[in-house]
């Protein structure tokens, strides 16, 4: 008979134990492969937007436009306790088992059927923490046996997927300077080196931080390089100074004699964070991801003081732009809006897609901007291919130049300065407003149909200066605002794009602003949630809603689907929040009787 040492038996129960709650014995390591290949593995969901071109497609159809109306929920569960606030994230699944992230910088691992909690990490963060756009966290990221996500601190957390360990964690910059991380890292590998990286940017605009993409080894958390997206300062290469952004005298920002550095205040504190995920040109070989806006907010305070606006570029915010993985080098840049005076932004979500034009196939970014136009621009070297309005009663800009890319603005929609003796300027009335046509909520690309599928919102804006100073840790905005409404039907506009021809092709109206992701599937679907709480399901040709269900708060977050023994699953997260109720005038007020809440739902069709 077989001595047990007893000794060993309770941790090796203990250890069987967790293998079978956490499905360890079968559990495999992601590899670069599995990533590159996400978006053709519906088993899995590996990365955020679902694969590197970020297309948010998937090829599953057992949920189709036939079966949708049986469509139930499987699970749900509660992220619980009193930190709720927005929930913005996009789950990943790996091996049946679901990583979601919460706000305040909090992450689950669920058992992907049966929604039982199998680790939660709670990260701790300081009382001093300054997010511009509330408590959000919107994915993380998976490779090896290790997932990964950003906290409010401005640091970055490596976490065994199995137990949820700590394996390291790195801070890459000072909060109280109003650095933070809400967006979800991305796993990309060098086709050169064959080096596999994770990426990652920072949040903070809005404190006159300077806009920062870090390249990390993903095993032990070490800078390989450092990116910053303001003109003229420098990179770091292997923790060595490595090459400026740009032209290392800043032609874009003006000159000061009177400071010290030789630049406007701005220049020092000038904004440019790429704080949405990057996505990435297997093919080229480039990290491609939007640039934040240029900082402070009032455009007059980066113009040297007899000068234009119009004079100074403000490089290298609002705009799209392509890495190399090797060095952090900057291959192209084209700016959407040059000098943004209106907090447009750069950092929707850059798609990666290829379409066909006499006979040549065109591989382009699609991307719709916070100032209401969609761009199409050529991934190969960032040339502009064409733009054009997704919104209604754009107010700032005519057209997008097709000669220059560059918008063609209207005049006295720039907010004026101050008159001599005042501390406030005139109103003036834009449109959209710095909430954006569309904002941070990505949107999704039909391999079927060819378009683009998009939450929109109608709203406008009262705008005007403000003096403004730079003071390390406060708001350095230079402006003030008030939302409004545009019509009186709605906000919210679901759109679908036709990226070739500029056509909206269908819509559909949503009573509250639309913050939540778009999923697109092989079914012939369209999935979103809304402000008031449904998750809601379209038919991609046609637009008409095909049903719904109301999760109990309102839904800012990604959809995600994938399939599990032989069955399709759709998970979503619920919970309202995000910069609407915080920043949004009259949207605030509107959006005001919407309950919070803190949950994940998953559905799937009954088996007959």
């Amino acid at each position: 008979m077989t001595k047990i040492n007893k000794i060993g038996l309770k941790p090796l129960c203990a250890a069987l134990s967790l293998a079978v709650i956490t499905g360890v014995a079968h559990a495999k390591p992601v590899t670069w492969d599995d990533i590159k290949n996400d978006a053709q593995t519906p088993e899995d969901v590996l990365g955020y937007g679902i694969g590197p071109k970020a297309q948010r497609w998937s090829d599953l159809a057992e949920v189709n436009t036939t079966t949708i109306k049986n469509l139930v929920p499987a699970w749900s569960f509660s992220f619980g306790g009193e930190k709720q606030r927005g929930q913005e994230s996009q789950a990943l699944v790996h091996d049946g088992v679901i990583y979601v992230t919460g706000s305040y910088s909090r992450i689950f691992a669920l058992d992907a059927k049966t929604g039982e909690k199998l680790w939660s990490y709670s990260h701790r963060l300081p009382d001093d923490i300054r997010p511009c756009c509330d408590v959000v966290n919107r994915g993380a990221a998976i490779f090896g046996d290790l997932v990964y996500f950003g906290t409010l601190d401005a640091a970055i957390v490596a976490l065994d997927k199995k137990t949820g360990k700590v394996k390291w964690k790195k801070k890459f910059a000072d909060h109280t300077e109003g650095y933070t991380m809400t967006g979800a890292p991305t796993i990309i590998k060098d086709q050169k080196t064959g080096k596999v990286m994770l990426i990652h940017g920072s949040s903070g605009d809005e404190f006159g931080v300077v806009g920062k993409l870090f390249a990390r080894d993903p095993m032990t958390g070490e800078e390989i390089w450092m990116r910053p997206f303001v003109e003229g300062h420098y990179g770091r290469l292997n923790g060595k100074k490595s090459t400026p952004t740009g032209d290392p005298r800043a032609p874009s920002w003006p000159d000061d004699p009177n400071s010290p550095t030789g630049k406007v205040e701005a220049w020092s504190h000038g904004g440019g964070a790429p704080w949405q995920s990057a996505s990435f040109d297997v093919e080229n070989n480039m990290i491609i991801v939007g640039a934040g806006n240029p900082a402070p907010w009032n455009g007059w305070a980066r113009t040297s003081p007899d000068g234009n606006p119009a004079d100074y570029d403000s490089l290298y915010t609002s705009g799209q732009v392509a890495v190399d993985p090797a060095t952090g080098e900057v291959q192209w840049f084209y700016q959407h809006t040059p000098n943004d005076a209106w907090d447009f932004s750069g950092n929707n979500e850059l798609v990666l897609f290829e379409y066909q034009d006499g006979g040549k196939t065109i591989k382009a970014t699609g991307h719709a901007d916070r100032n209401g136009f969609f761009y199409v621009v050529n991934r190969e070297n960032g040339d502009f291919i064409r733009g054009f309005p997704f919104v209604d009663n754009i107010t700032w800009a005519t057209h997008i130049d097709p000669e220059t890319g560059r918008p063609v603005e209207v005049e006295g929609q720039r907010p004026p300065k101050p008159a001599p003796g005042e501390k406030r300027g005139k109103s003036v009335e834009v449109s959209p407003p710095f909430l954006g046509g569309k904002n941070w909520n990505p949107m999704a690309y039909s391999q079927d149909t060819g378009f683009f599928y998009l939450g929109a919102n109608h709203w406008k804006e009262d705008y005007w200066t403000e003096e403004v100073h730079y003071k390390r840790g406060a708001a350095y905005l230079g402006q003030g605002f008030r939302i409004r409404k545009m019509y009186d039907d709605h906000v919210g506009i679901l759109r679908a794009v036709n990226p070739k021809t500029g056509k909206i092709e269908w819509s559909h109206k949503e009573k509250l602003p639309l913050w939540a992701g778009v999923l697109a599937t092989k079914g012939g679907l369209i999935f979103t949630g809304t402000g008031d709480g449904f998750f809601k399901a379209f038919d991609a040709k046609t637009g008409k809603e095909l049903w719904k269900f109301q999760t109990g708060s309102g839904i800012i977050s990604s959809p995600v689907t994938w399939e599990q023994d032989g069955q399709q699953y759709i998970g979503v997260a619920s919970g309202y929040g995000g910069a609407v109720p915080l920043w949004g005038g009259d949207m605030a007020d509107l959006t005001k009787p919407v309950t919070q809440g803190g949950s994940f739902w998953v559905f799937k069709l009954p088996k007959s």
